[in-house]
């Protein structure tokens, strides 16, 4: 496959930008980069597959950091209250009351906003057994998408101070949790290199120290990551406080759950010496602006932590608190977010945006000598964005246009392991008729058991 001409981004070490560029695919991996007028000599007429990316955008594909695949049939469901009512009224007893056939299909609705917004590769956080973690996975490998599949663990149904809140439909044994984990990791970890399994306890108050220390101790034995919401609201360092007489980062160095393989979601408070300690262990944080701004938790002082050697990727988090999964108006709600609470225009760069989108996401996956940038020998994860649209013209400059001006319905194509997914906006590999017409039914009819209503304050007519 050649991919010529367009403005390629390669976020590669030096961060070059070819202003006529191309990229040669073999297989999964990437064999060329370069200029196109010195690539089409040997590879214009002895492609299989070639595609013209004049008046396009060529980058690497988006990695979503914080992912929750089956609220993405719930949005619109839990509005204008804070995280924990929006968890116990709302999200929980919603997400209690799916079937297995529900969370695949969930899980299938997310993955087509993905790549119709350009995310290639996604951490999903929160797995419960009530999805049907073996459909999702099998999902994961029918769309094509590369997925670290993040299965919970619990052994206590509350959450900081409040206890006894999780739904019943989602309250689960730490033995039956630890078991599935097993199970995945045995089925499906590393197969076709895209899909992976992960440990995603739940947030402290629903775990016991001890089983916080077993968890630690078995990702390490299996080589695996850990991924665990962390700070994400003040009553978090309350409960810390009052319960272990210690903050957020602190609890986490207790268990040992920091390091290389740990990646903290949210992680909005937090103090100067709990950044340090992030950046000490190589621990790595998924930020994720919009659902924090709509829920009034706060917002992570990213522009701190990376400049204090953390890194920090980028995540939608899901459908209730977005509502949607599209990285690319994330990027902008990111660089947004940071000018205003530090006062400074200039706190987080476009560039630093989308090295969090791309290459940061990737290393705290632990794949970033895989993808995250395109360069010679990684794996071909690629988007294309049209920019020849009235909110892209003049492409003046591609970076802010990606970071301010572009929309994920921008993107065009999307390859992902070298295979394409997307091609002129259509999924080539699911029926996405099909797909929205059953998650249409489900939805309705998962809001019909739990009799909880939309908060719309207007007279619906029906």
């Amino acid at each position: 496959m050649y991919i010529r001409g367009g403005i390629l981004i390669t976020v590669d070490k030096e961060r070059r930008i070819f202003k006529d560029g191309g990229v040669v695919i073999e297989n999964n991996r990437i064999v060329k980069v370069g200029k196109r007028e010195e690539l089409d000599k040997d590879y214009l007429h002895h492609s299989d597959i070639v595609i013209d990316a004049s008046r396009k955008i060529v980058m690497p594909g988006l990695i979503d950091l914080h992912v929750h695949m089956a609220q993405a049939m719930i949005r619109g469901m839990a509005q204008y209250v804070r995280l924990i009512p929006w968890l116990r009224d709302y999200v929980w007893p919603l997400q209690g009351h799916y079937t297995k056939e529900d969370g695949r299909i969930s899980a299938l609705l997310c993955m087509i906003e993905m790549i119709k917004s350009g995310t290639t590769t996604f951490l999903e956080v929160g797995i419960s057994g009530r999805y049907g973690m073996e459909g999702i996975a099998k999902a994961v490998e029918e769309i094509g998408m590369r997925g670290v599949l993040g299965r919970h663990v619990m052994d206590t149904p509350g959450y900081a101070l409040e206890e006894n809140i999780i739904h019943p439909g989602l309250v689960e044994s730490k033995e039956y949790g630890m078991k599935e984990v097993i199970h995945m990791y045995q089925r499906w970890h590393g197969k076709h290199g895209r899909i992976f399994i992960w440990f995603a306890p739940r947030t402290p108050g629903a775990v016991t120290i001890e089983t916080y220390k077993e968890i630690v101790s078995k990702a390490r034995e299996l080589g695996i990551g850990i991924t665990m919401h962390l700070a994400e609201v003040k009553e978090d360092l309350e409960y810390f406080k009052k319960k272990f007489n210690c903050k957020p980062v602190e609890f986490c160095q207790k268990i040992g759950m920091l390091g290389h393989n740990v990646v903290l979601a949210h992680v909005v408070w937090v103090d100067d010496e709990e950044i340090k300690l992030l950046a000490k262990t190589g621990t790595h944080v998924a930020h994720c602006p919009s659902s924090n701004m709509k829920l009034g938790s706060g917002l992570t002082p990213v522009a701190k932590m990376i400049k204090s050697g953390v890194n920090v990727g980028l995540g939608c988090d899901g459908g209730p608190s977005n509502d949607n999964y599209d990285m690319i108006e994330e990027m902008k709600i990111a660089a947004l977010g940071q000018s205003l609470i530090n006062m400074d225009p200039k706190a987080l760069t476009a560039e630093e945006v989308i090295e969090m989108a791309t290459i940061r996401g990737a290393k705290a996956l632990g794949l970033d000598k895989e993808i995250g940038s395109i360069e010679e020998g990684k794996k071909a994860d690629i988007i294309i964005i049209d920019y020849w649209k009235p909110h892209l013209t003049p492409m003046l400059n591609p970076i802010t246009h990606i970071v301010y001006a572009a929309q994920g319905q921008d993107v065009d194509t999307v390859i992902i392991d070298g295979k394409l997914i997307m091609k002129n906006r259509k999924i080539l590999t699911v029926d996405e008729e099909k797909i929205l017409e059953e998650a249409e039914k489900r939805g309705l009819n998962v809001v019909k058991r739990t009799g909880i209503k939309p908060a719309i304050n207007w007279k619906i007519v029906e």
